[in-house]
């Protein structure tokens, strides 16, 4: 069976490396999406240490128009299809974010990152994974992007509101469901690593950067009897 082929965004650190070592130990070719070439390279050649050599590095900054038609330029030259994009680029944004003082700046550069950049994108890498028998996309979002979760006194997070990172998460999960109804022929899902160690969050999270991959993993390599325009973590279903 021929190799499947995965760009991950954002992959050169936490989740994302973590989520391409998963990927590529399951015999997957992965290319590692970075804005930054050193760090990328660091990251393949970490990989490559590792055994895993079907690891390589693409350039791709997610908020320029140009650089993301280059990457695109750069991988259809390499592979005649892509089966897996996991768009997993995001930012925080300044923390604590409050309502009222935070700055219109701060919401402008957290949706230009988390929303507008997959937008950007998925929407250049779509025509490459047209030619895969089995596409799939995740969008790699967060449970504080629920909104039913956010409503619920009881839920362990509800104290954690966020003017600008959790709403940019709602609006990519409306995005996911726009998609998924569009891309018919496609597996495309919302996946929540859940609260997980990372430079993210200054290593304050519960899970592993293993068990935060985990579920993502879990969607990227779903079969096309698999679900689409979902919202999933490592527990099941997230409400929207």
């Amino acid at each position: 069976m021929e190799k499947q082929t995965v760009l991950i965004t954002g992959a050169n650190k936490g989740i994302g490396l973590e989520t391409a070592r998963q990927l590529a130990n399951a015999g997957y070719h992965v290319f590692l999406g970075c804005r930054d070439k050193q760090r990328g390279d660091e990251a393949v050649q970490l990989l490559h240490n590792e055994g895993l050599n079907n690891v390589e590095l693409l350039l791709i900054d997610v908020v320029s128009d140009q650089s993301v038609q280059q990457a695109y330029e750069d991988l259809s030259k390499r592979i005649d299809h892509l089966d897996v994009l996991i768009n997993n680029a995001g930012i925080p944004g300044s923390i604590p974010q409050p309502v009222l003082s935070t700055p219109i700046e701060t919401y402008k550069d957290v949706y230009e990152v988390n929303v507008f950049g997959v937008a950007r994108v998925t929407k250049a890498f779509v025509p490459l994974m047209q030619a895969s028998a089995n596409p799939r996309i995740v969008n790699v979002t967060s449970d504080l992007g629920s909104l039913g979760l956010h409503t619920d006194p009881t839920w362990r997070h509800y104290e954690v509101k966020t003017a600008a990172y959790g709403p940019s998460k709602s609006a990519l999960n409306g995005y996911t469901i726009a998609l998924a109804y569009e891309l018919k022929n496609f597996r495309v899902n919302a996946v929540n690593p859940g609260y997980t160690a990372t430079d993210f969050n200054n290593n304050q999270g519960y899970k592993t950067v293993q068990e935060g991959a985990a579920p993502i993993v879990k969607y990227a390599m779903i079969d096309n009897d698999g679900p689409t325009a979902g919202y999933f973590s490592d527990y099941g279903v997230t409400p929207w």
